[in-house]
């Protein structure tokens, strides 16, 4: 439970209700703890809301179903989605986005799609984190929200799809359609940009260059897939341009969250057809200052929300290619953590002690 802004979270018992029309009931194995839990628990997240259930990088099985659910059934292994994908509305329709519309506004209010939670404490209802809160040993959650996944993956392995690894890879292979033989620089080592280097290889780039500050993760990077890594400088950008003749790498991700380095994926990408593309989280108010000529002589720039993935149809594919031996998922899994340990894992991300803390629930 997120009881108060700028405090830890409080492991209590609360009410769950059982699925209704459309809706799962499912039992978490394992859950992620991501950097965006940290964010909105911290109470810079301008649109945080407490109290509620955090959570959203979940894996488990299905428990129940309610009336009118027919993608999934009673033991079903599933990945959860902050991202939906309705399969019906126009983003959804469209192969340029993963941006399902279908329930947003309420999912953004904490809302189950018929505007009401499955969530209560003494009566009182509880609003849902990112129509997830899998912070908890149960959930329930719309159909269009949960991925079917082969069996045979571990849960624990699973649990970094739901976000973190998913919006790496993805940004790679889906947004930016990294081109073979391509050069790739990738800004932050953490969990989305070893992703990135993940999903880069996978596209067939010639070189990755990787940059972080801790050695560990460019120990990371280089296990992944990078061709080169180090720890940035001042004269990054320069570095980057003089590795590729002089122009800039054809591709380049940003994963921290910071601005100057979004500036530096920008500055660092190749004129006249370079893509840098944007996966950090910016704090509140900070702006992305970019000089119009870097764009005029050819440079792009993109968002990736969840690294464009279409949720229950791509990401299920991502899962195969991890039992197909083309992603080490295990290597990315620092800790495995208890429910109870949770503020241990914001203790850990914030002393960037490994790539990712694991809940595993009995």
């Amino acid at each position: 439970m997120l009881e108060e802004f700028g405090r830890p979270l409080v492991v209590q018992e609360v009410e769950l209700a059982e699925p209704r029309t459309g809706e799962v009931l499912v039992r978490l194995v394992a859950c992620g703890v991501c950097h965006t839990d940290m964010y909105t628990a911290s109470g810079v997240d301008p649109a945080g809301y407490a109290p509620c259930v955090l959570g959203h990088e979940g894996a488990g099985v299905v428990e129940r179903v309610g009336d009118g659910v027919s993608s999934l059934r009673a033991g079903d292994h599933v990945i959860t989605l902050f991202a939906p994908e309705c399969g019906e509305c126009v983003h959804c329709r469209s192969p340029k986005t993963n941006r399902c519309v279908a329930i947003r506004d309420q999912q953004n209010a904490g809302y189950l799609p018929d505007g009401t939670t499955r969530l209560s404490r003494d009566g009182e209802p509880l609003r849902h984190f990112m129509g997830t809160s899998t912070f908890a040993e149960y959930t329930v959650m719309p159909q269009i929200a949960l991925a079917k996944v082969n069996p045979e993956a571990p849960l624990d392995g699973c649990a970094p799809f739901a976000c973190g690894l998913s919006t790496g890879i993805g940004a790679a292979l889906f947004t930016a359609r990294v081109e073979p033989g391509s050069t790739v620089a990738v800004f932050g080592c953490g969990l989305v940009g070893l992703g990135a280097v993940i999903g880069a290889r996978l596209a067939g780039a010639e070189r990755i260059f990787a940059f972080d500050l801790s050695e560990e993760r460019l120990r990371q990077a280089r296990h992944h897939g990078a061709t080169d890594a180090r720890a940035p400088s001042d004269d990054v950008v320069d570095w980057v341009r003089s590795e590729t003749a002089g122009f800039g790498a054809d591709y380049t991700f940003e994963a921290t969250g910071n601005v100057a380095v979004m500036r530096q994926a920008v500055e660092a990408v190749r004129e006249a057809w370079g893509l840098a593309t944007v996966c950090g989280v910016a704090g509140k108010g900070e702006v992305l200052e970019v000089i119009p000529r870097l764009l005029i002589t050819g440079r792009r720039v993109t968002g990736s929300s969840f690294g464009g993935v279409k949720g229950r149809t791509q990401v299920p594919q991502l899962v195969e290619r991890w039992l197909a031996g083309d992603i080490d998922v295990e290597s990315l899994l620092s800790h495995r953590l208890e429910l109870d340990e949770v503020n241990r894992g914001f203790e850990l991300m914030e002393a960037q002690d490994g790539i990712r803390s694991v809940i595993q629930f009995a």
